[in-house]
């Protein structure tokens, strides 16, 4: 649901949680977005940075400068001052990933969980059964077939908890129960209505599908792309998966070890919520690719 109000929740002495409801929106990632925005814009005293996610914005504050009192009520007067959601027009970049799906990396994986741990329905047929769709051509179109918001950044760093943009390609799939003890990195996957990327070989429950070559987090900034920060996105972002064989999988990969790769992303782009609530009022949301 949607909070009538939104809820402040102190994190011990230097954080305050803003909720704006309790379920995976899109509309209450735009609200907490643009109010992440209006805070850094405004340069409010005392706010360290902010950290957006699906449907609540958490804030680090300097407790020295201002009250958990003061800071909310600053933050209650943004709120009513950001208007409707429709004006809300934030700062995206868009990024094309190259993406092989139905790889032998991610069904060497699977394949090891049910080894040994539980066995399992293969990932790909499992989303593309539950989710009513034909076979795992349909899966790849589908998910392929949208530009995914980035709504928050978490567990790991840089790991982006992705929403598509496009309603005729949302998809959902339950995680792992118990979960994977690793995961390729640069994997794709879902978890409820999230798809995400795996930054570095790690346990997850995301079903997984797809793998990306290219590195979304790079501690050493090899490549001017990640010369502001080690991660390569930020919430508000977008993303593309651009589909690609396994050979060119290869190609790319030799490209990212001998750091001659060159990232695909269009910069300076504005994304309106309203403009985007029009497009999608405009579509037939039941019909797939």
């Amino acid at each position: 649901m949607i909070y009538l109000e939104p809820k402040f929740l102190p994190g011990g002495d230097r954080f305050v949680l803003i909720e704006f409801g309790n379920e995976m929106n899109l509309e209450l990632n735009f609200i907490a977005q643009g109010l992440a925005a209006m805070i850094a814009s405004q340069k409010i005293a005392g706010v360290v940075e902010t950290a957006p996610s699906f449907a609540s914005l958490l804030i680090r504050y300097d407790p020295d400068k201002v009250s958990f009192e003061d800071l909310c009520r600053e933050m209650t007067a943004l709120i009513r001052s950001l208007g409707p959601s429709g004006d809300i027009v934030l700062n995206s970049r868009l990024f094309y990933l190259p993406t092989t799906y139905l790889d032998r990396w991610t069904r060497e994986c699977v394949q090891d969980y049910c080894h040994k741990i539980k066995v399992k329905e293969p990932d790909p047929e499992f989303v593309a059964r539950i989710n009513g769709l034909a076979d795992t051509s349909q899966l790849v179109r589908v998910h392929s077939g949208t530009e995914y918001w980035v709504a928050a950044l978490g567990f790991w760093p840089g790991l982006p908890f992705m929403m598509a943009l496009d309603p005729r390609c949302a998809i959902t799939a339950p995680k792992y129960n118990p979960p994977r003890t690793w995961t390729p990195q640069g994997t794709v996957g879902m978890g409820g209505a999230s798809t995400a990327i795996y930054p570095v070989a790690t346990p997850g429950g995301y079903q997984i599908f797809a793998r990306t070559p290219v590195p979304i987090w790079d501690n050493e900034k090899r490549f001017p792309v990640f010369h502001d920060s080690i991660v390569l996105f930020r919430a508000g972002d977008r993303v593309k998966f651009v589909p690609i064989d396994e050979q060119e999988f290869e190609f790319i990969e030799a490209r990212v070890k001998e750091g001659t790769y060159v990232y695909n992303v269009v910069e300076y782009q504005k994304f309106s919520v309203k403009d985007y609530k029009s497009w999608i009022g405009s579509l037939a949301k039941d019909r797939r690719f």
